[in-house]
């Protein structure tokens, strides 16, 4: 207790030091520094509101046990119900303290791109893709999230061999980042004369977006070249050099964007796309050098790991990784996906403060 005490004082020092800085009239000129300072802010706000809380508490609990010794009863009466109130709210509030010191990550709060790749099983892998591109798209719907399409690449049997997309909104990244890795789907496809189940396969990758003062690129580095787009899109789609593809030259990554109503809208996702890409490699990297950090995580966010089976012969998806089954595909083919992602998070949450107390 005295450790976790010796933290929330920390946070609370830092809490007000930064409402010092952003009252200081000469941040202002400094848009970077006031951007770091307020997110930073922002960041400690719960744990500093709920730490006063919890002072109002202690100092509540001694204010009724200095009453208890009063001669009147009525008093000794009141002191003994707040006392009780208060002691009841202090095991809770210490339980939120816990939970709200686990380490956040950075970029819970951030916008993602979101890249749904058919894998496995060929056509039907493409179908599959488009099938969870749809889902994401209604759990967005369900979220107030805004979905913006970066590069679709359909399939001439339904889906999409690749769909990138970003996904704005509150908290995004918090709740999406556990949907990487290989989701896997057992179906008979509409091709199937014989009535047999397929299993199929699509890799869903989810990065969270990059901003400027997150990662700097160096123009020298990039390759920009236009060329007409094809697919649908408006008559207007083929008609001039629309399309933008950026090649990062010292990693060979490559982001392309055709959806954009113009050649600049296009090199402006592509743009973004490719630092939120960089950024996420630095991420991986930093999480390997780590290393054992990722054994306090659910998964290792790699396309290749298998997280999910969608069976829809039995109606069930099961998340492999929190051993959690679930016989209502059909709803979450629907963007009901609530249940999971929250049995994700608390999952989460719990191995971290495992991890904490080791």
């Amino acid at each position: 207790m005295n450790n976790m005490i010796e933290r929330l004082e920390t946070i609370a020092r830092r809490y007000e030091e930064l409402n010092e800085i952003l009252m200081d009239p000469s941040i202002a000129s400094d848009i970077n520094k006031m951007t770091e300072a307020s997110k930073e802010q922002a960041s400690l706000e719960a744990a500093y509101n709920l730490y006063q809380e919890y002072k109002k508490v202690i100092s509540g609990i001694e204010e009724a046990k200095e009453l208890l010794k009063e001669d009147d009863p009525e008093i000794r009466e009141m002191a003994e119900l707040e006392l009780s109130e208060l002691e009841d709210k202090k095991p809770q509030i210490e339980e939120k303290l816990h939970l709200e010191l686990i380490p956040k990550d950075p970029n819970d709060n951030k916008n993602v791109i979101v890249e749904v790749r058919g894998a496995a099983g060929g056509d039907e892998g493409n179908i599959f893709a488009g099938d969870l591109y749809r889902m994401y798209v209604k759990y967005a719907e369900s979220q107030g999230w805004k979905i913006e399409i970066m590069e679709a690449q359909e399939s001439d049997a339904g889906g999409y061999s690749l769909i990138s997309f970003m996904v704005k909104g509150e908290g995004v990244y918090s709740k999406l980042k556990f949907e990487s890795g290989s989701h896997r789907v057992q179906r008979v496809p509409k091709t199937e004369t014989q009535g047999r189940v397929h299993t199929s396969t699509a890799t869903v990758l989810v990065m969270p977006e990059a901003e400027e003062v997150d990662f700097q690129m160096d123009p020298g580095d990039l390759r920009i070249d236009t060329y007409r787009a094809s697919g649908a899109g408006g008559q207007h789609i083929n008609k001039t050099d629309s399309a933008v593809r950026i090649t990062h030259i010292p990693t060979g990554t490559v982001t392309t964007s055709q959806d954009g109503r113009s050649q600049h809208d296009n090199k402006d996702k592509a743009m973004r796309a490719m630092r939120t890409k960089l950024y996420e490699m630095k991420l991986r990297e930093q999480e390997e050098a780590i290393g054992s950090e990722r054994r306090n995580k659910i998964g290792s966010g790699d396309r290749s790991e298998k997280i999910r089976t969608y069976n829809y012969p039995q109606n069930r998806v099961t998340d492999h990784r929190i051993g959690l089954t679930i016989q209502q595909l059909d709803r979450i083919m629907e963007g009901k996906l609530e249940e999971i992602i929250e049995a994700l998070i608390n999952e989460d949450q719990r191995l971290k403060l495992a991890g904490e107390e080791e």
